[in-house]
């Protein structure tokens, strides 16, 4: 009899621990559905991503990458948004739109911010082509379901004024046409001061990258507030 006993609690205890496992994985597994349940949980609503396509104007040249507008913006969006900055230095519309179409599908950005244009016209390509471009780039993104905010530029007196009219018309004849928010002029109040320009005339300084954020900024701001409040719908 004295043998019985233990036996009998051993098997006591197997029925038990049988019963919280069991417990335990009906738990579990209702917890489980609950989260599935939740859309939040299911699908949770993720940062917008904003795509800058640009030029040596967006790629930092002859500063600090981290001193640049483009990370000036992604700091002030930190938590709200994601920035992919791809410009590259001496990219021309035509450059850009070799890439743009790879880059759109990998991607998927919200908003596109498009900043080229400035060695087209630095180097007097015809801005009939800059015009094409631009809108295949700007069509790319509408079909893509992004949002498009064009960054206009201008260039030196030295090219002559008939030139200079056709190549800032480009910005605003595509702008109307296709419907998009602008930015005339990237380098308002930057350009005429020479304490705010590299040595070449041509880039800004790091002290002026602030100016140039806040120049986008008016515009930007619009679209990340219709695209934060799609994603909560």
């Amino acid at each position: 009899m004295k043998r019985d006993i233990p036996i009998t609690l051993h098997e006591l205890n197997r029925m038990v621990t049988g019963w919280l496992v069991v417990l335990i994985a009906i738990f579990a597994s209702s917890s489980i559905n609950a989260a599935s349940d939740d859309p939040e949980s299911v699908n949770p609503r993720q940062e917008p991503t904003l795509l800058v396509m640009g030029d040596s104007l967006s790629a930092a040249y002859g500063i600090e990458r981290e001193e640049g507008w483009v990370s000036l913006l992604a700091e002030r969006l930190e938590g709200d948004a994601q920035i992919v900055n791809a410009s590259i230095s001496g990219e021309t519309t035509s450059g850009g739109l070799q890439r743009f179409a790879d880059i759109l599908r990998q991607q998927q950005p919200d908003i596109v911010l498009l900043e080229l244009g400035g060695n087209d016209g630095l180097r007097g390509l015809a801005p009939a082509q800059m015009q094409t471009n631009l809108a295949s780039m700007i069509e790319q993104s509408q079909q893509a379901d992004a949002k498009v905010l064009l960054l206009g530029i201008d260039i030196p007196p030295n090219y002559g004024q008939a030139y200079r009219d056709a190549f800032t018309g480009v910005f605003y004849t595509l702008a109307e046409e296709y419907d998009v928010p602008l930015v005339p002029f990237l380098l308002e109040d930057i350009a005429l001061d020479t304490t705010l320009m590299q040595s070449d005339g041509i880039h800004p300084t790091a002290d002026a990258q602030p100016t140039i954020l806040a120049n986008v900024w008016p515009a930007l701001e619009p679209l990340l507030e219709t695209t934060q409040q799609a994603a909560m719908e």
